[in-house]
């Protein structure tokens, strides 16, 4: 693994973890990747490399290692009978720190079960006809939220609050920030 092109196959091989386990790309299958990355290796070597890579990825994935967590866990490895090079520990602390970001979202994206709040945008408008008379020309927001899955269609959800209902809103704000100030003084 001393060579370039080791530490090359093995952020290709590390890139194609990612790919089929973290980001959902079917196309990546085992046999793919030893056909373009190893070739030449026996099956069963194969198989045992990409599985302790797999589960290497998943150890750092799972605990979101920062790059001190990273770097004893790797040494660990090192030195552990049957572990990884220090080669490997290289590529695979580099790895992580280019893809920590991307992986760390995808996971958490994939963990969701409910709808999010993806964008949300308010304006004022002045209301310029109503039913009452006493309502025209009145200061209203309108509040516009897009909610919903990253992979699916959003749903857009629309508001209108008169001035009586935002300020009605505002004290609801304000009593919940006191009881939970109060909570966390007792």
């Amino acid at each position: 693994m001393a060579d370039a092109e080791g530490a090359k196959r093995l952020t290709g091989l590390l890139n194609g973890i990612a790919q089929s386990s973290y980001y959902g790309n079917a196309d990546i299958t085992e046999e793919l990747l030893k056909s373009e990355l190893y070739p030449n290796l026996p099956a069963d070597q194969f198989r045992a490399l990409l599985e302790k890579m797999r589960g290497l990825l998943k150890s750092i994935v799972s605990a979101d290692m920062d790059i001190n967590q990273i770097d004893a866990f790797l040494t660990a490895q090192a030195k552990k009978q049957g572990g990884i090079t220090t080669e490997q520990a290289a590529v695979i602390a580099k790895f992580w720190k280019n893809h920590k970001r991307k992986i760390r979202e995808s996971v958490v994206s994939q963990s969701r079960l409910e709808n999010n709040l993806k964008s949300m945008n308010w304006r004022i408008d002045l209301k310029s006809q109503s039913r009452h008379t006493d309502q025209e020309n009145s200061p209203v927001a309108i509040v516009e939220m897009e909610i919903g899955k990253n992979d699916k269609e959003s749903e857009f959800v629309y508001l209108e609050f008169n001035e009586a209902k935002i300020n009605r809103m505002l004290k609801q704000l304000a009593e919940v920030e006191d009881s939970i100030s109060a909570l966390t003084q007792s």
